[in-house]
Formats: structure tokens, C-alpha cells, sequence
């Protein structure tokens, strides 16, 4: 199977879905076979992948309220090397309706492992919807690696303490090879709280923290608007060199994982 990330925070507004989107460009970039799948209702990474979400027939919800297909519903995008699988606002009635499913903490990595054949993609990036419902937890038992994003900045700090407690749990009940890894966004190196917060942060987490950061950047915004990757867009503007790192980094610490388990 892919090796399968989960990138998720129950803050909002803290670039999760910007990560999705913009490592999955340079991992494609890279070479790699890449699936995004939007397990978000807002449905922002369907949108960003050049996609209605009101005019989707299909999406993940299918997959989790009904055991539909994931092959029917996934989708080709305009970016080489990534397919995705969308969300509209069906996902929230997964929300509500998929805990009354018998061992639905096990649907979405169910479905995965029966309907994708093996080595189709190298990489699977789920992106979770701003909560710690029965859809991220779904997402953290079928991950591999979970990335949290996080700003610098008091909210969103004190917010990873939820996060870290879903890891427990999940770890001690389901899913105990989980592995998680904390990725500061929305730096801006000129704000004294911004360097105050990522020292404290860098402290707290120390391995448990990638070296890269994600600073502010206003062409990530760019290309939103333009519905591509800021890889695609501008492979030169600083964010994009960082998540070309960003996933330099992944790949090496997946290597890693898979030659200690190897051993």
C-alpha cells in the first residue's frame, strides 16, 4: 500500500489544507504517484484541485455512509502525478451517520486497503476537517504519519494539546504505530511572538518537529486563485523551495521508518 499521511489540527486557519495541497505538488514534482483525498465538508481541497464541489455526483461520503467504491470516485486533476478524491457538503452527514456503522473507526482505512490496488500511488494525503470527530479519527487510524500544522502563536499552540491527546488515544487503541510530526506554518520571522512561540515549540516537541518551516508567504495565496500548487505556480518564491524541503524531509524520515522496521 501508499504510505498514507494524515494531515490534520482541530484549529482552523492554520494552512492545513495549503500543506495538502502544496506537498503533495512536490512530492508529484519529485516523481511520485500522488492520491489527495478531501475528508473536509468546506471541501476547500476539492475546490483547490480545480473541482465543484456542488456539482460532484461522487465523493469520500459515498465511501463512508454507503461502502461505495473509492476507484468510482476518484478523480484526475490538471497537475501530473496527482489524482484526488473529493468532498462536498454530504461529508456532513458522514459526520453525524458514521459512528452508527459497525467498527466505523476502521471504514475509510477498510476501503483503502480492499479497493486500491497496490502500488497505484506511492502517496495518500488525507485532508481532515477542522475537528476531532469520527472522520479525523477514521483519518488517524488509517495514517501512517500525521502532520499537524501549526502557527506560532498562542491559539494554535495551546490547541496541539487536543491533538496530542487524539494521538494517545488512538495509539493506545487502534493504531499504535502512528506517528506524528508537528510542521510550524505561517511564520513571520519579523514578529518577536511568531520566534518566541517556534522556540517554544521547537523545545516542547524537539524530533517530534520537522525541520522545515513554512514561512508566510502571499504567493501562496496567488496560487490559490490560480488552482495549482505553489511547486506548479512558482517553483522559486520562497514557500515553494520550503515544501520542496518539507517533502525532502518526509521522504527521508519515511526511508528511515521503513529500513528500522526492515531490520
Amino acid at each position: 500500500m501508499a504510505y498514507m499521511i494524515a494531515v490534520a489540527n482541530q484549529k482552523g486557519g492554520v494552512a492545513k489544507t495549503t500543506t495538502v495541497v502544496s506537498l503533495g505538488g512536490a512530492l508529484a514534482k519529485s516523481g511520485m504517484e500522488v492520491l489527495l483525498i478531501d475528508l473536509d465538508a468546506q471541501a476547500d481541497l476539492t475546490l483547490a484541485m480545480g473541482y465543484n464541489p456542488r456539482e460532484m455526483r461522487g465523493s469520500i461520503a459515498d465511501v463512508l455512509l454507503n461502502s461505495g467504491n473509492i476507484l468510482n470516485i476518484t478523480r484526475e486533476t490538471d497537475i501530473p502525478g496527482i489524482d484526488i478524491i473529493p468532498s462536498n457538503d454530504e461529508m456532513e452527514l458522514a459526520e453525524q451517520f458514521l459512528p452508527i456503522r459497525n467498527g466505523f473507526e476502521y471504514v475509510l482505512k477498510n476501503a483503502l486497503t480492499s479497493h486500491l490496488p497496490p502500488h497505484v500511488y506511492d502517496v495518500i494525503i488525507l485532508d481532515c476537517p477542522p475537528a476531532l470527530g469520527a472522520i479525523t479519527h477514521n483519518a488517524l487510524n488509517a495514517a501512517q504519519l500525521l502532520i499537524v500544522p501549526t502557527q506560532p502563536e498562542y491559539f494554535s499552540a495551546h490547541a496541539m494539546r487536543n491533538m496530542m491527546v487524539a494521538v494517545r488515544h488512538v495509539r493506545n487503541s487502534s493504531n499504535p504505530n502512528l506517528v506524528y510530526r508537528i510542521l510550524i506554518t505561517m511564520r513571520d520571522r519579523r514578529n518577536r511572538i511568531h520566534r518566541s512561540f517556534s522556540e517554544q515549540i521547537q523545545t516542547t516537541f524537539k524530533e517530534g518537529l520537522f525541520s522545515t518551516v513554512i514561512d508566510v508567504d502571499t504567493k501562496l495565496r496567488e496560487s490559490s486563485v490560480a488552482g495549482l500548487p505553489i511547486t506548479h505556480y512558482t517553483a522559486k518564491t520562497r514557500s515553494a523551495i520550503q515544501y520542496q524541503s518539507l517533502a525532502q524531509e518526509l521522504t527521508k524520515n519515511v526511508q528511515e521508518s521503513v529500513a528500522q522496521s526492515a531490520a
